[in-house]
């Protein structure tokens, strides 16, 4: 960790070769969306084709009123066009697994995060990053730090469980997320940072790369990170508050978005990088 007297926004380190892919399936490759002057100067990020693959969804909800007709209409959208209560129609085999496998949606997958982000349904979420943004997951049941360790093992293999003999999990994300930036654009269109909030006991919890004499820091989150937007809400996790811009293309989905999404009442799930934070004592 390097000090400097020099403000954070005059640095520009890149995202670190070892966070990212050289490809991805969006708009801006993986060093660019990663660091910190796309913090500072976010522009919409959209995943290959999804908008106009699903533009008949899109063109219906721009007549609709209310998020909540919107999210009902989005969840109906979903459940036909993934066959996600006949799975049979979409080649799923009879059988034992098929009550299993018949739950295994983005709706599970943003339920399990909620439970456990280091457990089946967060590895698939964090793979999921990996491929449409090109951004390493850099912590699941332990650091990321070698592809030889037994984390990464592990990390792997439930990635692999949790998409296996799925109805196109990956295409339900994209298309969750790019309804999470439609929404988003549509109730609150001159936003494009969201001020969100995460408890924790130690800075060196997190992989800081730069630090200042003003008390900030320049941070490498893992690929996918939960906040809240309730400062008095982190303070149950930790003694000190980190406080953090998230630029609004970041979010891939948060707890309004749909009925019953996430149990935390002001949880956002941000796609990670390299951000410059502040951290408060209680």
């Amino acid at each position: 960790m390097n000090t400097d007297e020099k403000p954070l926004a005059e640095q520009r380190p890149a995202l670190p070769v070892a966070a990212r892919l050289p490809i991805n399936r969006c708009n801006l490759p993986a060093v660019i969306l990663g660091g910190p002057t796309y913090q500072a100067h976010p522009v919409p990020l959209e995943i290959d084709g999804i908008n106009d693959f699903h533009r008949d969804l899109f063109t219906a909800l721009d007549a609709i009123p209310t998020p909540m007709a919107r999210a009902e209409r989005f969840i109906d959208y979903m459940t036909v066009r993934f066959c996600l209560e006949d799975l049979e129609e979409a080649g799923l085999t009879p059988g034992r697994r098929k009550k299993y496998r018949s739950n295994a949606n983005y709706l599970r997958m943003v339920r399990g995060w909620s439970f456990d982000s280091d457990g089946r349904e967060g590895a698939v979420l964090k793979h999921w990053v990996e491929t449409r943004f090109g951004l390493l997951a850099r912590y699941h049941g332990g650091a990321l730090d070698g592809r030889d360790s037994d984390a990464y093992y592990h990390y792997l293999l439930q990635g692999s469980q949790g998409l296996y003999a799925t109805n196109a999990l990956e295409a339900q994300l994209d298309l969750l997320y790019t309804f999470c930036q439609y929404e988003l654009a549509r109730q609150q269109p001159a936003i494009t940072h969201f001020t969100l909030y995460r408890g924790i006991n130690r800075i060196d919890e997190h992989e800081v790369l730069m630090s200042s004499a003003a008390g900030q820091y320049r941070v490498l989150f893992n690929n996918l990170n939960s906040f809240t937007s309730c400062r008095e809400r982190a303070d149950e996790f930790g003694d000190y508050i980190l406080s953090v811009a998230v630029p609004t293309p970041k979010v891939l989905f948060y707890n309004r978005l749909l009925p019953g999404m996430l149990k935390g009442e002001d949880e956002y799930v941000v796609i990670g990088g390299v951000y410059d934070v502040v951290i408060n004592t209680l």
